[in-house]
């Protein structure tokens, strides 16, 4: 494999959290628009696409390959977890 293929590689596993970490803080804002009012859309974005990346390598260790609907599982509830968390819990300063 070479260095482009590597790059293509790395980038189709880590698009279904770069993606659903772009949707869902866009999503967040518009549904609950007074109440993360003070929460800026670029740390949502970042702390959300980070965890749910990070949910995904947690899901390749665990079951031993990527692409299992628990895998994205994992993803999908660290990108929650990390919304709840960002927008509702942490106050912003």
């Amino acid at each position: 494999m070479g260095p482009l293929d590597a790059f293509w590689h790395l980038l189709n596993f880590f698009g279904p959290a770069i993606g659903v970490g772009l949707l869902a803080p866009l999503l967040a804002k518009l549904l609950w628009r007074r109440e993360l009012k003070g929460v800026s859309w670029r740390r949502l974005c970042t702390w959300t696409t980070g965890l749910g990346a990070a949910g995904l390598v947690a899901g390749l260790v665990l079951f031993g390959r990527d692409g299992k609907m628990a895998g994205y599982g994992v993803m999908l509830a660290a990108c929650t977890a990390s919304l709840w968390w960002i927008g509702f819990i942490v106050r912003p300063k």
